[in-house]
């Protein structure tokens, strides 16, 4: 069995990859390590858990910590995961870090993005950099050889699968993206914020973060490196009173071609990505297709109009923008099928 062990246990990524890994055949959890919540219950922080996982939540220089586990997801903030790394991969771990730390594969692209959002721009584990792989397996090769993955921020998995087919075929042209981004309340994470207080959720909705939102520079990254070409993308990002999901409508300019054309190229880009649904426009598509599942749901269209492409991507952002899309790399980092412990659908209504 796969020993795990998950920093940050006690925010929605921790408790996310805790129900999967529970699920999941070929793996234990064997340390939840958070700075709040010591000292109590998985099962008491979360109760829906009891009977499941009634583990007791350490803090990070508990001894238990420095056992020996064989992944270790860090659902931790930027800087976190940068300075716990090295010690885990030492330890013989592979890492799964949900942050920005290991998105990048050198100093100079990291010293990029934190300046894009106001971190010091030296990172402190800069040889691991040559190490990590951005973390989306249906763009990405990863497999058993692989010990440390960035996992993608939640807008970028929503934006890159949605326009990937398109800047790899070249049928845009790659100055004209826009997205337009919708996350539910549950993408500011777990800590009480005045902002996502419910009286100024609830019946309300706001764009945020104009100035620059951290998952641009991955979004133009992964463009650009599948293009062979600079992308620069016009982003918007907007808090829309629900809990969980993301509906992102990306456009771009096009180079004359047809809606069916389009689509059979979104297919057969697609088609050995068994999370990625592709449907036309004619097909009803929401949030609630994919809440609580891995899959992301690609609504393929074209403006003839005006010679635009539009796809409108669906994502849960705690899952397939977060702990689901971690356990699918965890999957292949151990030489697994990657969609184990992921094949279910969501629930309805």
């Amino acid at each position: 069995m796969i020993k795990a062990k998950i920093v940050g246990a006690g925010g929605y990524g921790g408790v996310g990859i805790t129900e999967l890994l529970l699920k999941h055949p070929e793996v234990e959890i064997g340390c939840l390590v958070s700075l709040s919540d010591t000292g109590r219950k998985m099962s008491d922080v979360f109760p829906h858990l009891r009977g499941f996982c009634d583990d007791v939540i350490v803090s990070p220089d508990d001894p238990k910590t420095k056992e020996h586990y064989d992944v270790v997801f860090f659902s931790t903030p930027d800087g976190v995961g940068m300075q716990a790394a090295e010690a885990e991969l030492a330890n013989g771990a592979k890492v799964i870090d949900y942050s920005g730390d290991f998105r990048f594969g050198s100093a100079e692209r990291y010293a990029e993005y934190a300046n894009f959002i106001g971190l010091d721009s030296a990172h402190k584990a800069p040889a691991l950099l040559t190490e990590t792989v951005y973390g989306l397996p249906e763009l990405h090769d990863i497999d058993a050889s692989q010990r440390i993955v960035g996992n993608p921020g939640c807008f970028a998995v929503s934006c890159i699968l949605g326009l990937a087919p398109a800047i790899n075929a070249g049928v845009i042209d790659a100055k004209s993206i826009i997205c337009d981004c919708k996350t539910g309340v549950s993408g500011a994470g777990k800590k009480p914020n005045a902002a996502f207080h419910y009286p100024n959720r609830y019946d309300n909705m706001n764009a945020y973060k104009l100035a620059g939102h951290q998952h641009v520079v991955e979004v133009e990254q992964e463009l650009g490196l599948l293009g062979n070409d600079d992308v620069q993308i016009t982003f918007t990002a907007q808090v829309v009173p629900v809990c969980r999901g993301i509906m992102s409508s990306l456009y771009a300019t096009l180079n004359g071609q047809k809606a069916d054309e389009i689509i059979e190229m979104y297919r057969e880009f697609n088609k050995n990505n068994a999370f990625i649904r592709i449907q036309d426009a004619q097909t009803p598509a929401s949030i609630a297709d994919v809440r609580g599942t891995n899959y992301c749901s690609l609504t393929v269209d074209v403006d003839e109009r005006n010679n635009r492409l539009r796809i409108i991507s669906h994502i849960d952002n705690l899952m397939k923008g977060q702990a689901g899309n971690a356990l699918q790399n965890m999957n292949l980092m151990f030489g697994l099928d990657s969609g184990m412990g992921l094949a279910f659908p969501g629930q309805y209504p």
